[in-house]
């Protein structure tokens, strides 16, 4: 038999992946950097010079002692720390329940939570000003009044509250179905179940760990929200800091931009604590 001479086979080398584009990727960051850093760098130069007296910080000073700072920022905290708990009070269960025991009603539901978003607010306040205008003249003979009155209370508006949810609701269902999404829920429960799991323990330590950043998703946008809505608590006749903002902006130039980059940076240091809180807890 003839030797068989097997041939050198060539070395099959696989193609280059091309080069990572760092440089353009450092450019989009420089360039975002630049877009959000520049002006809020000119509004911060614009509180603190003055061609007259030059380098000052008088305007933060004079927040301190500025009438109506304190109780409108501490009223956007407590309103925003309402809505966050009253909003994932209302949505999540109602999420779940849909998913386990009625899974042809999500497509309703995804409607009804997303339907703020065609309504205007001007209009949403309209209705719910002659809404408290007609049910204080119908409730007055009756005890429900009293509730009603408390529940306009500028102190504590519970009505802004329940406004706001409203508006959120949108934004939390998206991130809470975006966070169910990623998770076999009813395998999850009825693995929990059948251990002899109630369901306030299935809830609290089988769903919720399993949903912090879709939370820390739903607490974020809800406190942004809070913190920078006006048309609604201003139509109302509230004062919370965002219309407290816009009433010392006519007369003091200076200090109304300096509350604006002073609760630019308090919103990032809430934000900050509300991820740092869900990583603990993750951890």
């Amino acid at each position: 038999m003839a030797a068989v001479t097997g041939l050198e086979q060539p070395l099959v080398t696989a193609p280059a992946r091309p080069a990572r584009p760092r440089a353009w990727r450092a450019a989009v960051f420089v360039i975002a950097g630049l877009y959000f850093l520049v002006p809020l760098g000119a509004s911060l130069w614009y509180t603190v010079y003055t061609p007259t007296t030059g380098l000052s910080f008088e305007p933060y000073a004079e927040l301190l002692t500025a009438e109506g700072f304190a109780s409108s920022l501490s009223l956007s905290l407590a309103l925003a720390l309402a809505t966050i708990a009253l909003v994932l009070l209302l949505t999540l269960p109602a999420m779940l329940a849909v998913r386990l025991f009625a899974p042809g009603l999500r497509p309703l539901m995804e409607v009804l939570c997303t339907l703020p978003l065609v309504v205007p607010p001007i209009t949403y306040v309209a209705g719910l000003s002659t809404s408290l205008r007609v049910g204080a003249d119908v409730l007055a003979p009756t005890p429900f009044w009293a509730t009603l009155i408390a529940v306009q209370d500028p102190g504590f508006p519970v009505v802004l509250v329940l406004a706001y949810v409203v508006l959120v609701l949108p934004f939390v269902y998206r991130s809470l179905d975006a966070g169910l999404r990623t998770m076999d829920v009813r395998t999850l429960v009825e693995a929990a179940r059948s251990l002899g799991a109630s369901w306030p323990h299935v809830m609290f330590r089988v769903i919720i760990p399993n949903l912090r950043s879709a939370l820390a998703s739903a607490s974020f946008l809800t406190l942004a929200l809070v913190f920078g809505e006006f048309t609604v608590s201003r139509l109302l006749g509230y004062q919370p800091f965002a219309v407290w903002i816009v009433t010392i902006s006519g007369s003091r130039g200076q200090v109304s931009v300096a509350v604006s980059i002073l609760s630019l940076l308090l919103i990032w240091l809430l934000l900050l604590a509300v991820s740092t809180a869900f990583g603990r807890e993750k951890k």
